[in-house]
């Protein structure tokens, strides 16, 4: 008897597409049925205010706030006020200088970070050694014909982003030597290590920025000058050491008896131990933490406004008080909060990239 094959039939309706995504994952029972509609009912009745408030009520355009005449946010303000929000007290026509830096930056990071570009080593070591020197006669100038720049024009985004890359950059070289120290066999290095680390991580930055920037100078000569921006940049580095020592230190203890023994068998000095097998283990499985201690610091930059900085969160603050802008500190307060989250969503989601190319998590899901 012969039969003929059937061709295959489509796969039915309710088990693929979206409509199987919404039975297994909104209404795979009664309860999650229930919590589904009860949740977006309230999503919903949320939602629709907001986007007519922010979108289609919105004022986009337009030169003062006469033109803000809708009812809805008035983002007139914040293309009015938008060059302060970036630059803060910049001269105007050196705002190409702040440019060049950051497309510098971001140029040397993109190519760092895509997973073919040639020539890596030698581009981290233009971005570690070369770029701040770079970035430092662009942004302050007084020398090569660029005009000085006194730091305390700096201001807006640029001025958060000089604090959170210089903080970042700094911190997790003198962590990684903290938690090392702090595991060191020799008491002298341990003990100060761990004071250094205790202390640090004792006190909020708020006193940090403080000290820095009014017990400090005391301690200097009276014809001595010790810009505040540069004593803010100290201060941040040293507290957020303490935190990133504690997180790498945490890597460290994960790793295996296993491995450091393997490593004193093949004749490895200390050194060759930590750099060439324990150190890059440690940090691949501390990526969560130390990008969530990135995030903290990029956060808690904008702390510096109490010590006169104008970073972005106190441009926003200063633009409140404008008397023509009266009553639009919304606006201002939700573009603030909508950079440190791109900015800190950005890295985050860079971290779970990172996390699923090396394989540091336990499961297979992103």
């Amino acid at each position: 008897m012969k039969y003929d094959l059937q061709p295959t039939l489509p796969a039915p309706s309710n088990t693929i597409g979206v409509v199987a995504w919404m039975r297994k994952h909104l209404f795979n029972g009664p309860i999650s049925s229930v919590a589904t509609i009860v949740l977006g009912y309230f999503l919903i009745s949320w939602l629709i205010p907001i986007i007519q408030w922010t979108i289609l009520d919105a004022d986009l355009f337009g030169e003062s706030r006469d033109a803000c005449t809708s009812g809805g946010a008035c983002w007139v303000f914040i293309n009015v006020r938008l060059n302060q929000f970036l630059y803060g007290f910049y001269p105007a026509e050196e705002y190409w200088r702040l440019n060049l830096a950051f497309v510098l930056l971001i140029g040397s990071i993109i190519w760092l970070v895509l997973p073919r570009t040639p020539f890596k080593g030698w581009m981290a070591l233009f971005l570690l050694v070369v770029f701040p020197v770079i970035a430092y006669f662009l942004l302050y100038g007084n020398s090569f014909g660029l005009m000085q720049v006194e730091t305390h024009l700096w201001g807006g985004l640029s001025l958060t982003l000089v604090l959170a890359v210089v903080g970042i950059v700094a911190s997790l070289p003198l962590g990684i030597l903290l938690a090392l120290g702090r595991q060191s066999e020799m008491p002298i290095v341990r003990s100060v290590c761990i004071i250094f680390i205790e202390i640090w991580r004792g006190v909020p930055l708020i006193t940090v920025l403080f000290m820095a920037s009014v017990m400090l100078p005391l301690f200097f000569p009276e014809d001595m000058s010790f810009d505040k921006l540069l004593r803010a940049l100290i201060g941040i580095t040293l507290f957020q050491s303490a935190y990133m020592a504690e997180v790498i230190r945490g890597g460290l203890q994960a790793i295996p008896k296993g491995q450091y023994e393997a490593a004193d068998a093949l004749g490895l000095g200390y050194w060759q131990k930590m750099i060439l097998i324990i150190m890059p283990q440690a940090l691949k499985l501390m990526i969560p933490g130390i990008v969530n201690t990135f995030i903290a610091l990029f956060k808690d930059t904008s702390l510096v406004l109490i010590i006169g900085l104008f970073d972005l969160l106190a441009i926003g603050q200063a633009a409140n008080q404008d008397p023509k802008w009266i009553g639009y500190s919304t606006e201002s307060y939700i573009f603030v909060a909508l950079m440190f989250w791109v900015f800190c969503f950005s890295m985050s989601r860079y971290s779970m990239h990172l996390e699923h190319k090396l394989h540091t998590g336990h499961s297979n899901r992103a």
